[in-house]
């Protein structure tokens, strides 16, 4: 085509961007960018090509690329967000709601009052076996309550008896609390032996449920641990952040709540004189849920936020404050029964408090994508 042939004006605009890209020869590229014939416009070509730092996040400065001649290019690295497609947590969070973390106050409270029952028996304090028998039977009743409630239909329940899964922390707790359940009950249905009339039918069950409630409220006992501690390891035993990282602590932490629990039972309902198996419980529980609640607070690094901020954080500290206040007023008020039974409300809130702070932050850490991202990366690179 000759050059001195007029051109459309589509031709032209398709010629001159050709220029300014640099795809035109050497004497055309002269006339569109000004330099001298041979040349090209290598400065605006690379000035083009120089990457450029995202706009709404500022640049900063990283090591210079090695290799090449002349050095190397500086990288521009923009900071790590911690964000995830259209806003959604990395993983979903729990449907478990709050007959859940009911769930898991009842069970510790069962677990307790049935290890106070048994200390009252082999002490020989009526008082206080009573009032933890009792105690026992209606919070595990309550507990299978709020575990069936969640489960949506009784069959469920039933259903998961079928097999006997020892790898699963939802399997064995069901075993577990059908083995707990039946025994707290038939301890508890012997109290009401000296009720009974002495002859007939009712008369042989007056002579026959006092050995066998005793029989009973034992083997209860000796299953309370378990029943105490298995609802720490199935929380842990998710993927959810908060809760997974803190296995070692939270079958401590629910221990220590279940005997505080329990006897927070005896201080209210029993005597000054017969409640001194109950005040060293609450010691020794006290001792256990503080040092798990220290723990999960300050060892998970990232992880401890969840338990630390917002509603998971004030229940937690407000935990800590009435089983400090449990136990002074358990130890102060050992011939008063008016301070006894603030000592073992104190107690029994605390409980709840704990249970529900534990629950609610492990929910929190599930909602936010770093308490996901954060950590598999620092694993990452010290595997790395």
């Amino acid at each position: 085509m000759s050059p001195d042939r007029p051109v459309g004006a589509l031709f032209r605009r398709f010629r001159d961007r050709l220029a300014a890209d640099g795809g035109v020869p050497a004497e055309s590229g002269s006339r569109a960018t000004g330099v001298g014939p041979g040349r090209t416009d290598s400065g605006a070509h690379e000035a083009r090509l120089a990457p450029h730092p995202p706009r709404d996040t500022a640049p900063t400065t990283g090591r210079r690329r090695r290799g090449g001649k002349g050095g190397g290019e500086q990288l521009n690295v923009p900071p790590a967000e911690f964000t995830s497609y259209y806003g959604r947590p990395v993983l979903k969070p729990p449907v478990w709601k709050w007959d859940i973390a009911a769930y898991l106050f009842t069970g510790g409270l069962a677990a307790g009052s049935s290890m106070l029952a048994a200390g009252g028996q082999l002490t020989g304090r009526p008082a206080l076996r009573r009032a933890g028998r009792v105690t026992s039977l209606a919070a595990v009743s309550a507990s299978a309550y709020f575990l069936i409630n969640d489960l949506g239909r009784p069959s469920r329940f039933h259903h998961m008896l079928r097999v006997a899964k020892v790898t699963s922390p939802m399997s064995v707790g069901t075993w577990i609390l059908s083995a707990f359940g039946p025994a707290a009950g038939l301890a508890a249905i012997a109290e009401v032996a000296p009720r009974l009339p002495e002859r007939g039918l009712l008369g042989l069950g007056r002579r026959l449920l006092p050995p066998t409630g005793h029989a009973a409220g034992l083997v209860a006992a000796v299953t309370a641990p378990a029943l105490a501690t298995y609802t720490g390891v199935l929380l842990a035993d998710t993927a959810v952040p908060s809760w997974h990282e803190a296995y070692p602590e939270l079958p401590v932490i629910f221990a220590g709540s279940a005997l505080a629990s329990g006897a927070g039972v005896g201080l209210l309902a029993a005597p000054p004189g017969q409640a001194g198996p109950a005040r060293r419980m609450a010691v020794a529980g006290a001792a256990l849920e503080l040092w798990g609640a220290h723990r999960v607070e300050n060892r998970l690094g990232l992880l401890s936020e969840p338990y630390a901020d917002g509603t998971p954080g004030k229940l937690l500290r407000a935990g800590r404050a009435l089983t400090a206040a449990g136990v002074a007023g358990a130890l102060v008020g050992r011939r008063s029964r008016l301070l006894s039974a603030a000592s073992g409300g104190a107690l029994l809130s605390a409980a709840v408090c704990t249970r529900f702070g534990i629950f609610h932050g492990g929910v929190a850490s599930a909602r936010d994508p770093k308490y996901t991202v954060v950590p598999q990366r620092e694993r990452a690179a010290r595997r790395a």
